[in-house]
């Protein structure tokens, strides 16, 4: 505990001050009785290629809104809705889709009619097509229509190393937040059919996890055999880089039998190597870096080092219009800042293969009483743990709050320790309670209630003209900026393809000085 206080005394108000974060919320259009929704892309929207705050994840009817970096949590929030604003806007002048509110996807069609992301006719473009071409033949379409909140975070002054020392915290605590913040108990039938699973049957084309937190995060979530494979440590950029360039380059004989090309010369994928590029490595927390145009990002980091993190397993909250709460964000900071300043171990292989049994256990049985966690070997129980780390994160929230203003971080903290001791309080059991009291345990119906409820709560808040005139010129831009890209390209897709995969393209492993 003395490094904590050690570290927190270190850190100047100007240096919490400092603290930024910036928001990404994925979110499927679906249609009003709640299947997914099959159109393209809405013109009013810009460019998915180009737009600073308006593209797609992986399929076409997937929207991603992204905001910039803000200092202050309710700034980033404001934003964040008022995109959701404009985008509404835009989907109510050309029909009655809605965003869906839940991680879990909607009633979904045959996977091979799940459309796939679309960026023009650019090399860029094209490679990010394929490149989710490659995810459908690897993993399936339909897990990749899972959508969360990433929160990108970062503290002025933190070096490479601290990053990763807070990495592996994260990893080791990660289960509080699955506890606290997951809301996918329940899914569509659809989502599982043909695959083997561990769910229940609820209500009509309904399957949960009675005491489950975030399925979203469990054993249905992105996982595959090839990924689980790969044993990425997070003790140094260097070994981390070092696993990721190997997974990058590495030759994977499932995907080298799908091939890049089929034989009517449309693309499979970008790589038959385990990965094709850094993105699809899955991870409930990446360090990155901002990328220069056409960089890859392993080259990025291995470069510049780590600029601020990705927290990735955040649920979208079904009782929120914009997914999340500005009590959550100030809790996100309050958790990461203790990540950082908590001792920090090395990860070993033992304590990987814990916390991957952890994650499971907390996605699937998080509220289940008495649920034992693995901790250096032993058994501790889910609740004690997280009531430890809680324990340490008070001062922090304290120092936060004094240098900040406001009491919004302490509050953050004490509503964890009262949904620790409560578990029906938790989102995960509010979502089984609502649809069991209003919906007839249909997790479709409830979805949908709470996603149309959402549509008139963003459409009926001010929104002035100024605002849509500036959203609206963002678009334009967008479109005219894809256009350029297009417009300048002169290499054959085939010779790109070829010169972004090139492990050429990676940076080299950070030389050791040499001794004198």
């Amino acid at each position: 505990m003395t490094s904590l206080h050690e570290g927190l005394s270190a850190l100047s108000p100007e240096r919490l001050q400092g603290m930024r974060r910036g928001i990404e919320k994925e979110s499927l259009r679906a249609l009003p009785g709640g299947g997914l929704a099959l159109t393209p892309h809405p013109a009013a929207l810009g460019s998915a290629l180009t737009h600073p705050h308006i593209t797609t994840d992986y399929s076409e009817s997937q929207l991603e809104l992204i905001t910039g970096v803000h200092a202050g949590v309710q700034a980033c929030l404001d934003e964040l809705t008022q995109v959701h604003q404009f985008t509404y806007r835009a989907l109510d002048a050309v029909g009655d889709e809605m965003l869906w509110v839940s991680s879990m996807p909607c009633g979904l069609p045959p996977d091979e009619t799940i459309p796939i992301g679309r960026y023009g006719s650019s090399n860029v473009g094209r490679a990010k097509s394929v490149y989710r071409m490659g995810l459908a033949h690897r993993y399936g379409r339909r897990m990749q229509t899972i959508s969360g909140i990433h929160y990108n975070w970062s503290l002025p002054g933190v070096s490479s190393e601290q990053y990763f020392a807070l990495i592996r915290n994260f990893r080791r605590h990660a289960f509080l937040l699955l506890y606290l913040f997951g809301a996918s108990p329940a899914l569509c039938s659809s989502f599982v059919a043909g695959r083997p699973h561990e769910l229940q049957p609820l209500g009509e084309g309904t399957m949960h996890m009675p005491h489950g937190t975030s399925l979203r995060m469990g054993r249905l979530g992105y996982q595959s055999d090839a990924q689980a494979s790969l044993a990425v440590s997070y003790n140094s950029l260097e070994g981390y880089a070092a696993s990721l360039h190997e997974a990058l380059t590495r030759p994977w004989p499932a995907y080298e039998a799908v091939g890049i090309r089929n034989p009517g010369g449309d693309y499979n994928q970008l790589a038959t190597s385990l990965l094709q590029i850094e993105n699809e490595f899955y991870g409930t927390i990446r360090p990155k870096r901002v990328i220069f145009p056409g960089e890859r990002p392993l080259h990025a980091l291995r470069e510049r080092g780590v600029e601020y993190v990705e927290v990735r397993l955040m649920d979208l909250d079904p009782f929120v219009p914009v997914g999340i709460t500005a009590q959550t964000m100030h809790f996100l900071d309050v958790f990461l800042l203790h990540c950082l300043l908590a001792d920090s171990p090395p990860d070993t292989p033992a304590e990987i293969a814990e916390l991957k049994h952890n994650q499971h256990h907390t996605a699937a049985r998080g509220r289940e009483p008495g649920l034992p966690l693995l901790r250096g070997g032993r058994e501790v129980l889910l609740t004690d743990w997280g009531h430890e780390v809680l324990a340490q994160c008070a001062p922090l929230a304290a120092a936060l709050d004094a240098a900040q203003g406001g009491n919004a971080h302490g509050e953050a903290v004490r509503a964890a320790e009262a949904a620790l001791r409560d578990a029906a309080s938790l989102p995960s059991a509010r979502v089984l309670a609502a649809m069991a009291r209003d919906h007839g345990d249909s997790f479709i119906a409830f979805t949908r209630a709470q996603s149309e409820q959402t549509r008139r709560t963003l459409l009926t808040l001010p929104f002035s003209a100024e605002q849509q005139a500036s959203h609206e010129a963002l678009s334009r831009q967008s479109i005219a900026d894809q256009k350029a890209i297009e417009a300048a390209d002169t290499l054959p897709f085939e010779q790109y393809r070829q010169q972004y995969v090139s492990a050429d393209r990676l940076g080299a492993p950070q030389r050791k000085p040499a001794l004198a």
